[in-house]
């Protein structure tokens, strides 16, 4: 489904519309579609195009670890490209990014951003829909009617919560079992 009938179904037009900083959109696509290059980009795009945007005041939210480590190494290694690339090659890669020509403002912020969010305190803030959630229950425990100092169950207490769980289950099971059957006297 296109995103505006106006444009073709071609994939590239689609996710340049999506990563539009100054567009609001939401991205759900599947696998391999480049959901990842769209975020990516517009991440990109909000740090050249605002220069008084600071990297940290910028959340990411992504559904897996992995996505949110692909984008940090992409952002990353297109920040590093920037700063050593030449002004041809730099130009063309955020007149890409931008959709038109980049102002001297932009390719100097492009030269700077990786320096900039090297520098920033936290880095980047790219977290799974889990980590933000998890962040949020860490800062108001009490709103969320939880204790302050809660932990989070890993995978191993989980399973042996569970196991714990079936053999309080069959250990009543097997007691009910054992014990006699009250029988009701017929009216």
């Amino acid at each position: 489904m296109s995103l505006d009938p106006h444009i073709s179904d071609d994939p590239n037009a689609q996710q340049r519309l999506a990563a539009d900083p100054e567009a609001s959109v939401w991205v759900s696509a599947s696998a391999g579609t480049g959901k990842t290059k769209v975020l990516t980009d517009r991440v990109l795009g909000l740090l050249v195009t605002a220069p008084e945007l600071e990297p940290q005041k910028i959340l990411c939210i992504t559904f897996t670890r992995a996505a949110a480590a692909e984008m940090e190494t992409r952002i990353a290694d297109r920040l590093g490209r920037w700063a050593m690339d030449d002004d041809a090659a730099l130009t063309e890669e955020l007149e890409d990014l931008l959709g038109a020509e980049p102002t001297p403002r932009q390719m100097d912020r492009a030269r700077h951003l990786f320096a900039l969010v090297l520098d920033t305190p936290g880095g980047m803030n790219i977290q799974t829909s889990h980590a933000f959630c998890q962040s949020l229950l860490r800062r108001f425990p009490l709103e969320a009617n939880i204790a302050p100092h809660f932990a989070l169950l890993d995978e191993r207490d989980a399973a042996e919560m569970l196991l714990d769980a079936e053999d309080d289950l069959l250990r009543l099971a097997r007691s009910d079992a054992a014990a006699p059957i009250a029988r009701r006297s017929p009216i």
